[in-house]
């Protein structure tokens, strides 16, 4: 049975947190996704809603998206590089696009998965990645707006979208997938992105990616945290189910070099990833 909420909502607020996530969730503004977020994190932390409930709205089974960006095929995207402002104008893009799905990813992993037997600080730690994300958003959005240009101007692809749809019946394939190893990949390839921008001068940008750095860091971890917690209730490995999983629900590959570094300060060790890269075998 779902607990109340321990304050009533206000008219027009929403009494539960997965009436909230799946409300942001199918915002297609983007600056009311951003809104509803906010506010659906400072209702849960104050409290104030309910886990989910029978008058929840339906999932809206896709988030919603304003009429850009184009969605192409990846291999019709412009080329990203540090080395000229139309370069950077493009990794910026390309990198907004992905804190926009990370923003949704958080959300759906709420309103899809909030009948699931799960801590309540779980939700705490998905709610607030959302929130996070928002902030990632916010600020990339920002630096192309600095830059003469904005979010929706360059097309994007929808792959990130696919791996929920993948992972959609189950939480443990969930959190392989999205946290595990889409997140991670940023832990991976961000420093050297850090690296190009602080070279070229692009400061601005540089240190914004610093920051999302620092917090996809807490994203894996957080990721991390519940898959395991997950394998020992169930009794089962976790390296081994990690693989299985990724191997069942993940149409991409695991690529090398990994920051094994980062990896392991958010809880994912070589013996979860290393098998399945055919580069690090």
């Amino acid at each position: 049975m779902t607990a109340p909420a321990e304050t009533a909502p206000s008219p027009g607020q929403p009494a539960t947190l997965r009436e909230a996530a799946i409300d942001a969730l199918a915002a297609g503004d983007l600056d009311e996704k951003v809104r509803l977020t906010n506010l659906a994190c400072r209702l849960w932390f104050a409290r104030r809603l309910g886990l989910h409930s029978a008058t929840d709205p339906a999932h809206p089974g896709r988030p919603g998206r304003p009429e850009e960006p184009e969605l192409v095929s990846p291999r019709f995207l412009p080329r990203r590089s540090a080395h000229t402002e139309e370069g950077r104008i493009v990794l910026i893009h390309a990198l907004a696009h992905i804190e926009l799905n990370a923003i949704d990813l958080a959300l759906d992993i709420v309103a899809r998965f909030a009948r699931e037997a799960m801590p309540r600080s779980f939700f705490d730690g998905w709610m607030t990645v959302a929130l996070e994300e928002a902030k990632h958003f916010g600020l990339l959005s920002r630096r192309l707006q600095q830059l003469g240009s904005r979010y929706g101007a360059l097309p994007a692809h929808d792959g990130l979208w696919q791996a929920v749809e993948a992972t959609a019946h189950d939480l443990s394939a969930r959190l392989a997938v999205v946290p595990l190893i889409l997140e991670a990949r940023g832990l991976d390839v961000t420093p050297s992105m850090i690296d190009k921008l602080t070279a070229v001068g692009d400061l601005d940008t540089a240190k914004i990616l610093e920051i999302i750095y620092r917090d996809e860091k807490k994203h894996v971890a957080i990721g991390a945290k519940w898959f395991r917690f997950l394998c020992a209730r169930q009794n089962v490995n976790a390296a081994e189910r990690f693989g299985l999983l990724v191997r069942e629900s993940f149409r991409g590959e695991v690529k090398a070099p990994f920051n094994d570094r980062a990896r392991a300060e958010a809880g994912l060790t070589p013996t979860f990833y290393r098998s399945l890269s055919p580069r690090s075998r």
